[in-house]
This record gives C-alpha cells, sequence and structure tokens, in this order.
C-alpha cells in the first residue's frame, strides 16, 4: 500500500520487510495470519517469527500512554522550571522536539525509546508554553485543552461515521498544506529570532486568520491518521508500529492545542 502521511510513510515499506522475513499479516477480522515455512539447514521447517499484528487497542493504548508521559512532563517542567528560564526551556524543547520529530517520521524503523523521548521533550515545550499563556491569560490553558480533545473525538467520530474519507485527492491535498504551513512557520520563527515580524503571530486580522486555518488543517490531519493505522492494521503490520502510529496522534494533537492557545490569547489580548 502507497502511503502519503509524512509521519506514517514507512509503514507500509516496514510490512514489506516483515512479509519477507517470513511473517504473514493479519486476516480480514484481525486474526493472526498463517506464518509461511521455511526450511532449515538440517532440512526440517524452521520456527516461524512469531510477531503480533498491530491492533486499533494498541494504538490507543500507546496514544495514551504518550499523552501520559507528556502531561506529567509538562507539569513537572511548569513546577521546576524557573520563570526567568521559560523562554529558553521554550526554544530549546522546540527546536530538539523539532530535530526528533524529523527523525521518527523519516526513519525506517519504529523505536519506542525515541518515540517517548520525543513525549518527554514535547511535554517541556507544553508545559512552558502553557505556563507562559496561563500567567496572561487565567483559565487559558484549560479551554485550549478542553477544545483540542474535543475536536480530536469529534474528527474520530466524523471518520468512523465515514463523513469525511481520506481519499487520494484529499491526501494530496493535506499532505501540500501541511508542508506549506510548516514551511511558512518555520521562516516565521527564524524571522521573529532576527526581530522581524511577518504579522503572523501577533494577534492582528492576519495573525486570527492564520490561526484558524492551522486549526482546521491541524483538525484534519486526525484523518490521515486514521487512515493509515486502519490500513496499518488491515495490512498486519507489527506491534511495535503502534508506537509510530501513536506519534502521529500526538503530533497533530500538540500542534492543534498550541494553535487554540494562541487564537484564544488573540481574543482576550484587551482584558
Amino acid at each position: 500500500m502507497k502511503t502519503s502521511n509524512p509521519v506514517l510513510a514507512r509503514l507500509g515499506q516496514a510490512a514489506e520487510r516483515e512479509r519477507s522475513a517470513g511473517y504473514a499479516p493479519a486476516g480480514p477480522y484481525g486474526q493472526p495470519g498463517i506464518p509461511q515455512q521455511y526450511p532449515s539447514q538440517a532440512g526440517y521447517p524452521a520456527a516461524p517469527p512469531t510477531v503480533a499484528p498491530m491492533t486499533v487497542d494498541d494504538v490507543v493504548v500507546k496514544t495514551v500512554a504518550l499523552l501520559g508521559i507528556l502531561g506529567i512532563t509538562a507539569a513537572a517542567a511548569w513546577v521546576l522550571v524557573p520563570d526567568a528560564l521559560v523562554g529558553t526551556a521554550w526554544i530549546g524543547a522546540a527546536v530538539v522536539g523539532l530535530v526528533l520529530g524529523l527523525i521518527i517520521s523519516f526513519s525506517r524503523m519504529a523505536n519506542p525509546a525515541l518515540v517517548i523521548a520525543y513525549a518527554v521533550v514535547e511535554g517541556v515545550f507544553v508545559g512552558m508554553v502553557s505556563k507562559a499563556f496561563e500567567t496572561a491569560y487565567d483559565g487559558i490553558v484549560l479551554q485550549a485543552a478542553a477544545a483540542s480533545f474535543g475536536i480530536f473525538f469529534l474528527m474520530a467520530m466524523l471518520y468512523k461515521a465515514k463523513v469525511i474519507r481520506a481519499t487520494p485527492a484529499f491526501v494530496k491535498g493535506m499532505i501540500a498544506v501541511i508542508t506549506g504551513l510548516f514551511a511558512v512557520m518555520l521562516i516565521n520563527f527564524v524571522l521573529a529570532m532576527f526581530g522581524v515580524n511577518t504579522g503572523l503571530r501577533d494577534g492582528s486580522p492576519l495573525a486570527i486568520g492564520f490561526s484558524l486555518v492551522c486549526i482546521v488543517v491541524a483538525s484534519l490531519s486526525f484523518v490521515l491518521s486514521f487512515k493509515e493505522i486502519e490500513d496499518g492494521v488491515r495490512m498486519g503490520l507489527p506491534q511495535r508500529y503502534s508506537w509510530v502510529a501513536a506519534f502521529g496522534i500526538l503530533v497533530s494533537l500538540v500542534w492543534l492545542y498550541i494553535e487554540i492557545l494562541r487564537l484564544l490569547s488573540y481574543f482576550q489580548g484587551d482584558d
């Protein structure tokens, strides 16, 4: 199966490698496939590889675990990092998280330790961002968190009801838009470090419009993850790839949360 999601783009290749190693994908109803028999050097059938297939429950468990790690790390960073170092920790965690995210996204191996490390770093980032916004706007963090999870569950229901479907055209369009937004945000971040204001993050009508676009795209990105998870389960990917699938959901959730925080702050700027 060909996939266009940059976060889960290697899953199809992983399935091919597992099948070439003797692993049979799950049956149509999720039951384990029948392993192929390979002759050993002694002429007797060798023991087939014992690789459990990934399930939706595996992805749910890993996602909850990553969110728990992120939440605990965010709370710890909020309490332990001095106010004077919030900005430094914020930028440092953002850069490290970006590097780890790119490594995980384009790596050919599912590395649980790397995914967990990403959740820890993102926890520091989310904790510092949340602390800064909550200090300026009381109650904004709870509002943003509730909105983020509400949107996530709404998108899950819409996908399950087939109201929104990941057609080839939808996937290609989403990948193009996400890539473009990522490039714009990266350029804006670099320019902001040199004191250049592009108007994308200053609370202006342009900034509000940009955040609304990011929120819509981040919400729709869940559809890509749901589709890739569904296809991964159908293909019988190894259980360890549920970490990669959970990582994809975590990335979208953090992005959505940050954009909602920004948008809410724009409307509370005059309080």
